[in-house]
């Protein structure tokens, strides 16, 4: 099961449980070679993942579209307190890291240039529950963000533990 909801008219939660140790979960998060196995929606592919995993580190990441468009994020780590939470800004952005405007992918002026997503993963008899916020979005983007966006890419972080038949959504 997946929970999406609204915590406050800004705000995108959702929760998912996976079938795998936190520290693997953690990895996932963390560890380019993880992370460009799952990052981005169904039949996208994440080409690049540089991470300076420290508190004031940026991050640079891509998704690439099965037509081959890329769209960049970045942002800084405020937070890491490994194996259990993680708080970034994110940002869309060109190649090279530079903050360019929501504008730039085709997406409404109402996206701010900063949101923060906060990511905490909590171990239980083996199961991990991932908590993501993704605060700050547009209130009529939230759907377009569960969907093709957050939820796909989970589905996909599922598969790459190899259990997707156990993964269940909350």
């Amino acid at each position: 099961m997946s929970a999406s909801r609204t915590a406050s008219g800004r705000d995108l939660v959702i929760t998912r449980v996976f079938d795998a140790p936190r520290e693997l979960v953690w990895k996932a998060w963390t560890e380019p070679e993880h992370f460009k196995r799952w990052w981005g929606p169904k039949d996208f592919t994440a080409p690049v993942c540089r991470n300076d995993l420290r508190v004031g580190g940026k991050y640079l990441w891509c998704m690439r579209s099965p037509e081959g468009k890329d769209f960049y994020t970045t942002g800084v780590f405020r937070e890491i307190v490994p194996p259990e939470r993680l708080v970034y800004t994110d940002s869309f952005a060109d190649e090279k890291g530079n903050v360019v405007s929501a504008t730039e992918y085709g997406l409404g002026e109402e996206f701010p240039a900063e949101t923060l997503v906060t990511v905490t993963l909590v171990e239980r008899d083996g199961m991990t529950t991932m908590t993501v916020r993704h605060a700050g979005l547009p209130a009529g983007k939230m759907k377009d963000m569960t969907g093709d966006g957050w939820n796909e890419s989970f589905d996909k972080l599922a598969a790459s533990f190899g259990n997707q038949g156990r993964q269940g959504r909350k």
